[in-house]
């Protein structure tokens, strides 16, 4: 059986094909400039099937922002169960987000996810989805406020490698993240110091 005949007999692994090519498509150029004809060029199905499943752009595009959405959150229960293993200190924190810099495609679709989520309200509730974790994971050891604080930070490193050929090195992030969630106590004035003061 030839596998367009295959495709034909199964309405849902065809739908499944378009979802995927429109989340691809939509990682590489982005949720505006998605449409039905590029959806059905890269999923390899006749134009008229895309309309089929999906009648509206708009369904299509959320379809595939559900999908990503699907694969953000399969990341963070991995993250969860990562962060568990390593720890929750500047030094764990930072291996596992050097580790997710290194997937390259889980990169820019969350990037694709957070993009659209600036324009569409409808999406935020994903794209809030992976910081909200990461607080999660450590506001109960170092407070919100620096859990809210580190989680920002990520934010930034993961977009710092959108635009940079190399991404930020493991030791800077742990450094960082260190004077984020455990900064030094202040020092005491000196005594010295103290009688000038009260001079």
């Amino acid at each position: 059986m030839s596998e367009t005949i295959r495709r034909r007999r199964d309405p849902e692994a065809r739908r499944r094909e378009i979802v995927t090519a429109a989340a691809e498509l939509i990682i590489e150029v982005g949720v505006d400039a998605l449409t039905h004809r590029k959806v059905a060029t890269r999923a390899g199905v006749p134009l008229g099937a895309t309309t089929q499943y999906f009648a509206t752009l708009d369904d299509l595009r959320e379809a595939a922002l559900g999908a990503l959405a699907a694969e953000i959150q399969e990341r963070i229960d991995e993250t969860r169960q990562a962060v568990v293993a390593e720890g929750v200190t500047p030094a764990g924190i930072a291996r596992l987000v050097r580790q997710a810099l290194d997937d390259a495609r889980a990169v820019h679709a969350d990037r694709a996810v957070v993009t659209a989520a600036v324009h569409d309200p409808r999406v935020r509730a994903f794209a809030r989805q992976w910081s909200d974790e990461i607080v999660g994971f450590m506001s109960p050891v170092h407070g919100l406020d620096r859990a809210r604080a580190a989680a920002v930070f990520i934010d930034g490193v993961l977009w710092h490698a959108q635009i940079h050929d190399e991404p930020l090195d493991e030791e800077l992030i742990r450094d960082a993240l260190a004077g984020i969630l455990c900064p030094a106590p202040a020092s005491a004035p000196s005594s010295a110091a103290s009688a000038a003061a009260s001079a």
